[in-house]
């Protein structure tokens, strides 16, 4: 099948990649575009995983106040170059962030951040649970590790699903910028304000 400019433009304008990866991916597809499109993301995501320990020192500082003025959120998001944190696609992705954290108002970064005492007692409490509703002792443990699964998704910013396409989390929503704008990004630090918080 011959590989015409349109179909190159079309699929550039969905996925951002370069004008010889779209005819390269397309070529290897046999113009099939859903195919295209799934052989981009996984180069493009193979290679995010190489720039993932690159240094990022340049980036911005973004400050989100939801109306109502009642939750901020100010975070840190850096790539490698001044160049990637002028672009839209990088001011967007912080507002995403600052807009997710907002909403979902994650308690810990990452899965390593939750202090042992914490992962202790939440095991202590679905094990409880587990055997009050009458589970058998050898499917306990796999009960609580899958509820345990569950607590980290809640509570950790990026194993949460994005508030604005649930099919994917915080951490795939990086993972995708870094493959579309070819430099490593890490979100630094964040900080949640809400009105009343710790008050009560």
């Amino acid at each position: 099948m011959e590989i015409t400019a349109a179909m190159v433009k079309e699929l550039r304008q969905a996925t951002g990649a370069g004008v010889l990866d779209c005819r390269k991916a397309l070529e290897s597809s046999a113009g099939d575009f859903e195919s295209a499109v799934a052989y981009l993301r996984e180069k493009g995501l193979a290679a995010a995983a190489k720039r993932t320990g690159r240094q990022a020192s340049d980036g911005v500082v973004e400050a989100y106040v939801h109306p109502g003025s009642r939750v901020a959120v100010l975070l840190e998001l850096n790539c490698e170059t001044d160049f990637v944190a002028r672009t839209d696609d990088f001011k967007t992705l912080a507002h995403d962030l600052a807009l997710h954290i907002a909403f979902a108002a994650p308690h810990y970064h990452t899965r390593e951040e939750v202090p042992t005492e914490v992962i202790e007692r939440e095991r202590a409490i679905y094990r409880a649970q587990a055997l009050e509703k009458g589970k058998p002792e050898h499917i306990v443990d796999r009960i609580v590790e899958g509820r345990l699964e569950k607590f980290y998704q809640q509570v950790c910013l990026m194993e949460q699903p994005f508030v604005k396409d649930e099919d994917k989390t915080i951490q795939d929503l990086i993972t995708e910028a870094i493959a579309k704008l070819g430099e490593n990004i890490v979100l630094r630090r964040f900080v949640r304000y809400e009105v009343g918080e710790g008050l009560e």
